[in-house]
């Protein structure tokens, strides 16, 4: 073997049982000129051929496949021994079934006293004459005010009227309440209404935030500040060690959760008279995540690779052989499962073993497409990885930054719970797991007697971009946007309806439209594209809001329509 190449030699080496704990694990990574070239990723290998004494650890169990978003009962930590207003510590509520100190909790009672929890409509809010809200009613009393002209189309999405003959102080208004379940990817919001221990959902919002795509626009232009200064133009030095950042900085990805979570908090606040907002304060132990079991002590100082060696532990959980084709005896290479270019990290959970073939032609492709034709050993190798806790870590470093501004906005109105508490309110109501329910289960009450049938789903898409050109695959522009962005009173991204008189076009179709400079837009519909629609048959519904919009069946009722959730 030559001096140059640092290879990983599959020897076998025995597991020696009763070993004392070894030192800390050390990973020598050295890259090798033979196995690099310009265009080709580095392969990080190392030697392995020599005995160790080091004890090697059976792999533990996989994490849990759920993301951050559906947590298990493990997951939950209460609120880490911290107070805030409203919030008790309820780490007894997690465990699941057990009972109240009088044998049944009122839910249950409730549940077996032969309480339904049914299906409604999902309301539609209403404002007064000068735009305070009112009481939400229901789409038929809503119809019922526009036909007899008391009263105007305010919002589309979400349905908002406007009264044109009431004022506030004139009504009756009993107030609504927030339910917020914060989560990585999605946000469940419910607006509730809770009388007597007897909570009711009325209207029910789904968050779809834009968290990854942040991320990766950020990883995007770094990595174009960082290539300028490389190329043949003119120097830029480096600026990463002259910035500050204030108490309580958040990454752009993770403040994005907060700042959309806010935002629709206080667009319902403005339509709705929200009284209370119940937010879980969900906290994740990773450690014991990552251990699949319950920690304690010095437990936690233990890494996943306690009592072993990076090296002992890739060829003992990989069989010593390359995880792509079985190849043994081989030179093999540490590999990325998930590429570091997508997102993937250095946990031990995301390494493998491969073959210098393997490593090379797997290049950045996830595995899933590298081994898409090969599903037997993708199954094989998903089955042995792990799951990032990615998620988990997002929701632990944004909770309480989105207690403080709820907390700012609602002042004295917040209310906190833990997460243990919204699933036994959720086992007790017999409900299943979506964003949306255990939005709806958040807090203290005893009963739940109905939940809207359609969920609203929002996702965040942005507001556009401020480039003016597009490039091609080299990176040189192929076309330019124009400075104006409406046209003929239309943007992209508007909804809009279009009733076409006649041609092949003929009908109404609603949805977001492309708007042109020569007149003749695009609309993107629930059944296609309609392209070349002229803007005079082009009506405004609602002005672009950075936001997209669908209706959904509630998780709940779709089960029940499968027969899997017994009513």
């Amino acid at each position: 073997m030559s001096r140059g190449v640092i290879t990983l030699v599959a020897s076998h080496v025995p597991w020696p049982d009763g070993q004392s704990r070894p030192t800390r694990d050390q990973l020598s990574v050295t890259s090798t000129s033979q196995l690099t070239s310009r265009r080709r990723p580095k392969l990080a290998t190392f030697h392995a051929g020599q005995e160790t004494h080091q004890a090697v650890l059976p792999q533990r169990p996989a994490l849990e496949f759920e993301s951050a978003d559906t947590p298990g009962n493990k997951d939950e930590t209460g609120l880490e021994g911290r107070e805030a207003p409203g919030v008790g510590h309820v780490r007894g509520e997690i465990i699941s079934g057990s009972p109240a100190a009088d044998g049944v909790t009122p839910a249950r009672e409730g549940r077996e006293q032969g309480r339904e929890v049914h299906t409604t409509n999902p309301v539609v809010f209403v404002l007064d004459r000068h735009g305070i809200p009112l009481q939400p009613t229901s789409p038929a009393r809503a119809r019922r005010l526009l036909r007899s002209g008391r009263a105007v189309v305010h919002r589309h999405t979400p349905f908002v009227i406007r009264l044109k003959d009431r004022t506030a102080g004139a009504s009756q208004v009993d107030g609504v309440e927030l339910g917020i379940d914060p989560g990585s990817r999605h946000t469940g919001i419910a607006v509730v209404t809770t009388k007597d221990g007897n909570r009711r959902g009325l209207y029910h919002v789904e968050l779809t935030h834009r968290s990854m795509q942040i991320r990766d626009k950020l990883t995007q232009r770094a990595g174009y500040r960082r290539g300028r200064r490389t190329r043949n133009l003119r120097h830029r030095a480096p600026r990463f060690s002259n910035r500050g950042r204030s108490d309580g900085w958040l990454a752009p990805s993770l403040r994005h959760r907060v700042d959309t979570t806010m935002a629709w908090s206080r667009r319902l606040a403005r339509w709705a008279p929200v009284e209370a907002v119940h937010v879980e304060l969900a906290a994740f132990d990773t450690h014991a995540i990552s251990a699949g079991r319950p920690l304690e002590d010095v437990e936690y100082q233990h890494g996943t690779l306690h009592g072993t060696e990076v090296r002992e532990y890739l060829l003992a959980k990989w069989g010593r052989a390359c995880a792509y084709c079985d190849a043994k005896g081989v030179p093999l290479s540490v590999d990325h499962i998930e590429p570091r270019s997508r997102g993937g990290s250095d946990r031990i959970s995301n390494l493998t073993l491969a073959c210098v073939p393997c490593n090379q032609a797997k290049d950045n492709h996830s595995v899933e497409d590298f081994l898409k034709h090969r599903p037997r050993i993708l199954a094989r190798v998903l089955a042995q990885t792990k799951t990032p806790l990615r998620d988990a870590a997002a929701v632990n470093a944004t909770r309480w930054a989105l207690w403080r501004a709820l907390d700012a906005e609602f002042s004295g109105r917040v209310r906190g719970a833990s997460g243990g508490r919204t699933k036994w309110n959720r086992q007790c109501a017999n409900l299943p797991k979506s964003h949306t329910l255990d939005a709806l289960c958040v807090g203290r009450f005893d009963t739940i007697d109905q939940y809207p049938a359609d969920v609203l789903a929002v996702a965040a898409t942005g507001r556009g971009t401020y480039a003016r050109t597009r490039t091609n695959a080299s990176g040189f522009p192929r076309l330019r946007l124009p400075r104006q962005k409406r046209f003929h009173g239309f943007a992209t991204g508007d909804l809009v309806r279009a009733i076409v008189p006649k041609g092949r076009k003929a009908g109404t179709h609603k949805g977001r439209v492309a708007v042109r400079a020569r007149g003749t837009f695009t609309i993107r519909t629930a059944y296609g594209l309609i392209t070349d629609i002229h803007h005079r048959h082009v009506h405004l519904l609602q002005r672009a809001d950075g936001y997209a919009y669908i209706t959904t069946k509630e998780a709940a009722r779709a089960c029940r329509s499968e027969g899997n959730v017994p009513a």
